[in-house]
């Protein structure tokens, strides 16, 4: 699919020892190329690891050494939504990502795996999760409202084995590299839960497992960071966080892709891991329109899930995209607000660059620098979004909005007292924008709120936080 830059527009990095450079550009009417660098260790440096996203400029640049698809190549490209995703990697990662698409491609129509994962998901995970009519928190905003207002219903993905929703991806991407025969499993966490669903899919499977996690994220996730050594995880430290962590992952990969297994936990990457993980992520919304089905004989009116990088949304929301009666609300992290540039909020506040392998939104300078990013949320802390979420934004089929670090933790206090659910510090901010839309909706409109983690890991923070005040805002006599 042909991508919707001037014809004078490049997408480049330089490598500022060798020269060389990676270019993506489109010529006179032809497609977009994809080039990639041939050094394949000033890419793994600068492309992967460099704190410099790739934006769309027009730099003075020597001479590229370029490697072009032919023609064939680029109308049988997958993995593009408009303008964003692709392939942005080193000519080493084309033929192993190549073999992983192809593998993923099999298993979708492979019956013996498809029994094997729904075993897994049901026996393992714990699957279906709950559809769940909160009650309270629904008479909360209606007694606000002169008594109007939605029936809000909470999809548990809290209650999965892990405590969150990164499990359904991980047992899934864990089962096809078994099936290829690969030993070790390399993936990087930033709150920690992908990290905790990869290390006990990694136990059940007998792989060896290597998670890379900030320094600042184990600060903040230090009950996490235990779960996944006590499931047999070796965890490295990478000074940073997130963004740091998952650079990592990508060295440690490419260095050795014999036996290793990169397994990504987020829709972000190149083609084709934001579509597996997006594919097992589907799960949640498939199972909401069952239940969604069966409590009130149709379909959700407004889907709302944090955005980071975007599993947990399009996991919710991609059952769905057709059907354009169906409201898809994105909530990202606010931060301190976002005139602060302390915010996370990409899609608001973003431009299109490369990072990680993909094009996407991403919060940058004008010189192409990565900002970083910040959530109290650790898991929404990452500065780029999916290719999917993004080429939603452009369509208009998703709205997106943002809530601040304040709203999430009296969001995430709300539900405790109304509900006796302790929500993850990410689900909270989807929960926090209830505050604003549930006014403007009128009586019996069904919300479906992807609660995609449970709070446990994030207890003492929203104790300590210096925005949280301990008054009994919500107490559990206080009637509905």
């Amino acid at each position: 699919m042909a991508c919707n830059m001037r014809t004078d527009l490049l997408i480049s990095q330089i490598c500022p020892t060798s020269g060389h450079v990676s270019v993506k550009r489109r010529i006179g009417n032809a497609s977009v190329v994809r080039a990639v660098v041939v050094d394949h260790n000033s890419l793994v440096k600068n492309i992967i690891g460099s704190t410099s996203s790739l934006i769309m400029r027009r730099p003075t640049l020597p001479k590229p050494q370029l490697v072009e698809e032919t023609d064939n190549e680029r109308k049988g490209c997958k993995g593009k939504f408009g303008r964003f995703g692709g392939k942005f990697v080193p000519e080493t990662l084309i033929s192993c990502l190549s073999n992983l698409e192809a593998e993923f491609n099999l298993v979708l129509h492979d019956a013996q795996f498809q029994a094997e994962l729904a075993t897994a998901l049901r026996d393992y995970v714990g699957r279906e999760t709950p559809l769940y009519f909160a009650e309270r928190l629904t008479n909360h905003y209606k007694k606000n409202n002169n008594g109007e207002g939605p029936e809000i219903y909470l999809k548990r993905e809290d209650l999965n084995h892990g405590g969150a929703h990164k499990i359904n991806n991980a047992i899934a991407q864990a089962m096809i590299a078994k099936r290829l025969g690969r030993k070790s499993i390399v993936a990087a966490t930033g709150a920690g839960q992908h990290g905790v669903a990869t290390a006990a899919a990694c136990a059940k499977l007998s792989l060896q497992c290597t998670i890379f996690m900030g320094t600042k994220d184990m600060e903040k996730q230090s009950s996490n960071l235990v779960l996944m050594k006590l499931l047999g995880a070796e965890v490295k430290s990478v000074d940073g966080n997130f963004k740091e962590a998952t650079s990592e992952a990508f060295r440690e990969w490419v260095g050795n892709l014999e036996s290793s297994y990169y397994l990504t936990g987020t829709v972000v990457g190149p083609h084709p891991c934001p579509s597996m993980v997006r594919e097992f992520q589907s799960v949640i919304g498939k199972e909401t329109r069952r239940q969604a089905m069966d409590k009130w004989g149709g379909k959700p009116d407004v889907l709302v899930a944090c955005v980071g990088s975007g599993s947990n949304a399009l996991g919710l929301f991609h059952e769905f995209i057709k059907e354009k009666d169906v409201r898809l609300i994105g909530v990202e992290a606010g931060g301190f607000g976002l005139e602060s540039d302390k915010h996370s909020a990409t899609l608001a506040k973003g431009d299109v660059g490369v990072y990680h392998g993909t094009m996407s939104y991403l919060l940058q300078d004008e010189e192409g620098q990565i900002i970083r990013p910040h959530s109290v949320g650790v898991g929404l802390e990452y500065p780029a979004v999916g290719p999917e979420l993004s080429f939603l934004k452009d369509t208009g089929r998703a709205e997106y909005y943002s809530v601040t670090d304040k709203e999430a933790l009296n969001a995430c206090q709300m539900l405790c007292r109304l509900e006796g659910i302790i929500p993850s510090l990410e689900a909270s901010h989807a929960l926090a924008f209830l505050n604003k839309l549930c006014p403007t909706l009128p009586t019996g409109t069904k919300v479906v709120v992807n609660c995609s983690g449970r709070g446990d890991k994030d207890a003492e923070m929203i104790l300590n936080h210096k925005y949280y005040p301990m008054e009994k805002q919500f107490p559990a006599s206080q009637n509905s």
